[in-house]
């Protein structure tokens, strides 16, 4: 057993003796590296090395949460007491338990998580300015936001405890490498931004600092000149970058607490059609070397593949124990946690299947329409299902990307559009999050 798991399994053992009914504690400990650069100079180098501790305990059903960065035995007696005497205090909770005993990871995958070459500094430095110089070379390109580059190593270690014994005691460990930049095109007014990056468990996943630069200028460099558009309800793409909010704001929507709360529009939706029968929508904590792969969830859950949108149908809530328990249900194995929270409902690589369009195809017979690479604002509203989001990308023409344009509203209402949409097959796994592109055939684009 590691460090870590032996200080938690102590306290553990430790606040049950002193009142506890039942506990668990996590530790994350984090290594975090990053360096940047603008206009060929380094502007920045930076590396933390973190841990911390979050202890909840039971008496009865009051539950309290403690957390702190200082590990010593002594300084953890005192926080099992305070984490007792806030126990006491607290309202009663009848559905804040821990996992029962059979719902508990005892099976664990290799997911391949965990990169052991750590870069040193001047490789990090060096992805910066090759990504940055390849940029700033296009002809067009004027001037730079800057490159970054970075890489983190996490553990975390969870142990629960039944009242009785340690139940569950387990730890795993990844790593997080990604580079980024993001350039300016053209002069005065009518200067354009776009960026490129890339993110990966492993170093040799990585797209090379060429490549991102070489994407970073082209996406700049096409969005010159935009045109503004005429208002009216047209098709519209989604292209893979904005696509995957649509996928976001599901997860959020079938969030167990909010649908136990009933703050959202999909509160009454379960087992029905909310999206074409082509559509399957899937969770996999255990894809190899994904970004968001975890062994367990934050409650020690047995997680596992599900299908939350299965032809199109809507087949569960995505639920940590407390919100199932409100729910009458069974945890999903969805919990995530920090050290000073609850744990709560939360994807791990939840994508949207391909569909069998290329993307050529989907614009193919679009006269008027509207290609979508960018949204900004808060206009995504969960409760009541309305969706306003400011907009830029290219205008289609006849099957074609004609000009790009900027300072659009794009709005419809989530369920409609979740309806409407057709997916291309050009799924990628470049987030935790992903879809292919979309096609939705009629939402309202305000412009001119």
């Amino acid at each position: 057993m590691s460090e870590s798991l032996n200080t938690i399994s102590w306290l553990l053992e430790h606040t049950k003796s002193l009142g506890a009914d039942a506990a668990d504690a996590v530790i994350f400990e984090t290594t975090d590296v990053s360096c940047s650069q603008r206009l060929g100079k380094p502007e920045g180098m930076e590396r933390s090395e973190n841990k911390a501790l979050g202890l909840r305990a039971f008496i009865g059903s009051q539950q309290a949460i403690v957390s702190t960065t200082d590990i010593l035995k002594g300084s953890l007696s005192e926080l099992a007491q305070r984490v007792i005497s806030m126990a006491r205090a607290a309202p009663a909770d009848t559905d804040s338990t821990l996992a029962p005993e059979e719902q508990l990871t005892r099976e664990f995958k290799e997911l391949d998580l965990y990169d052991k070459t750590e870069p040193d500094m001047d490789w990090l430095s060096e992805q910066c300015k090759i990504a940055e110089d390849t940029a700033r070379s296009t002809a067009g390109i004027t001037n730079s936001e800057g490159a970054d580059a970075y890489y983190g190593l996490s553990r975390i270690s969870l142990a629960v405890h039944n009242g009785q014994s340690l139940s569950f005691a387990q730890s795993y460990q990844s790593s997080h490498f990604s580079l980024s930049v993001s350039v300016l095109a053209g002069t005065g007014t009518g200067m354009e931004r776009d960026y490129e990056f890339s993110s990966a468990r492993h170093r040799r996943d990585l797209a090379s600092a060429e490549s991102i630069g070489a994407e970073a200028a082209k996406r700049a460099l096409r969005r010159l000149n935009p045109r503004k558009a005429a208002t009216g309800k047209v098709p519209v793409i989604f292209d893979t970058r904005i696509s995957r909010s649509l996928v976001g704001v599901l997860s959020g929507a079938i969030s167990g607490s909010s649908v136990a709360r009933g703050s959202t529009f999909l509160k009454d939706s379960l087992g029905q059609q909310i999206f074409h029968e082509s559509i399957t929508i899937t969770d996999d904590p255990h894809r190899k070397a994904g970004l968001g792969s975890k062994p367990f969830d934050a409650e020690g859950v047995q997680n596992g593949k599900r299908n939350f949108i299965e032809k199109g149908i809507l087949t569960s809530w995505m639920m940590d124990v407390r919100s199932a328990n409100k729910l009458g249900l069974t945890s999903t194995g969805h919990a995530s946690r920090g050290v000073a929270s609850p744990p709560s409902p939360s994807p791990t690589n939840l994508y949207m299947q391909n569909g069998t369009h290329t993307l050529a195809e989907l614009i193919a017979d679009i006269k008027n329409g509207f290609y979508v690479t960018e949204t900004f604002g808060m206009g995504i509203n969960t409760i009541t299902g309305d969706y306003s989001q400011g907009a830029a990308g290219y205008w289609i023409e006849n099957g074609e990307l004609a000009y790009p344009v900027s300072e659009i509203t794009i709005a419809g209402h989530l369920k409609d559009m979740f309806k409407d949409i057709t997916p291309a097959n050009d799924l990628s796994f470049r987030y935790a999050t992903n879809a292919p592109s979309l096609r939705l055939e009629s939402m309202t684009v305000a412009g001119t």
